[in-house]
């Protein structure tokens, strides 16, 4: 059982797969940086400085200043701000990631042919 395992685990899809897995988080926080420290300050002044976080819809009543007081105060709430805010940020990610593999594509083009 041991040399099956070995033999398993020394396949090449699976070495590749685990250096992909590795250099995937590795990329996410690069991604994770642009959007949020370069991207999203940009919308913002877009936006005029809107703050999403902070729109929320109380169900059955009541009024709150911020979402987190409506969630201490155990209110049922529709955090409409905080989908947007994930629906942006996602939007930006495929985006970001949409340039960076056509750049790669575009190297690869580029390559002289082996041989």
């Amino acid at each position: 059982m041991m040399s099956e395992f070995k033999e398993f685990a020394m396949k090449g899809s699976v070495m590749d797969l685990a250096i992909g897995v590795v250099i995937g988080g590795a990329f996410q926080k690069i991604v994770d940086s642009m959007v949020g420290d370069i991207i999203m300050p940009v919308v913002g002044l877009l936006t005029g400085g809107i703050d999403f976080t902070n729109r929320f819809l109380t169900v059955g009543g009541g009024t709150f200043a911020t979402l987190e007081e409506a969630k201490k105060a155990g209110a049922p709430t529709v955090a409409y701000g905080l989908f947007l805010n994930q629906v942006l940020t996602f939007l930006i990610v495929a985006f970001t990631l949409f340039l960076v593999i056509k750049g790669v594509n575009r190297m690869r083009r580029n390559e002289p042919a082996k041989g």
